[in-house]
């Protein structure tokens, strides 16, 4: 290389130092310290709610929360926003619970695969689910979550026993699919819960009703 290219390289090498790149993305310290602390007040509700705690008093959340109780209504409107948006929070966290179940295979292995998930699930939403009850007009967002976990929960049921649907006509297997999805969400849980049953007998009481719809489906039609 010559002394001129030589030259003429480092020239441009010292240009394109000179050449601004991206812009770095600046984090406002205190954007991001109001963003954590707001996370930490939802947190500490949903904390109070799984022990159980059925009232949600301001000064209640923020002890928890370690804030005062001015700063949650720094970031919160009233305590209808605060609860409306971790009942949110704990509906959306229920696809993080969910994982594939066989949709092939013995029936009973299939039948005990849902009701050990469904069981541990439904008894985990359980306090939200109550705590959502006492809501009387939840907001949009929430009824749209909500809607979305039945809908979603009723096709898992239809994908797990496809099979047994499938030798149906068109009527008995929507009517089926009516039962199954009926004694494998909240509302069937809640019932045999409520009823005294521990959570190792409602998961049972589950596991036979299933199995009992699935038999009755077997018999010929009339």
């Amino acid at each position: 290389m010559t002394a001129r290219r030589a030259a003429e390289g480092a020239a441009v090498a010292e240009a394109d130092d000179r050449v601004p790149g991206p812009a770095p993305v600046r984090v406002d310290g205190r954007t991001e310290r109001g963003r954590r602390t707001r996370d930490r007040i939802v947190d500490a509700l949903l904390d109070l709610l799984d022990e159980g705690v059925v009232e949600f008093p301001a000064e209640r959340v923020a002890e928890r929360a370690g804030v005062s109780r001015r700063l949650v209504f720094h970031h919160f409107a009233d305590m209808s926003e605060l609860v409306d948006l971790a009942i949110t929070r704990r509906l959306e966290q229920l696809a993080e619970q969910i994982r594939p179940l066989p949709v092939t295979g013995p029936r009973r292995v299939r039948v005990a695969a849902l009701a050990e998930q469904r069981a541990r699930i439904l008894e985990w939403i359980t306090p939200a689910r109550l705590t959502l009850m006492r809501i009387d007009h939840p907001s949009p967002r929430i009824q749209q979550v909500t809607d979305e976990a039945f809908a979603d929960a009723r096709r898992r049921v239809a994908e797990i026993f496809a099979e047994e649907l499938g030798r149906l006509d068109e009527s008995r297997a929507a009517e089926l699919l009516d039962g199954l999805d009926a004694v494998t969400t909240w509302g069937a849980w809640n019932h045999w819960r409520t009823g005294g049953k521990s959570p190792r007998e409602a998961r049972a009481a589950m596991e036979a009703t299933v199995l009992n719809l699935l038999a009755a489906g077997d018999l010929p039609h009339g």
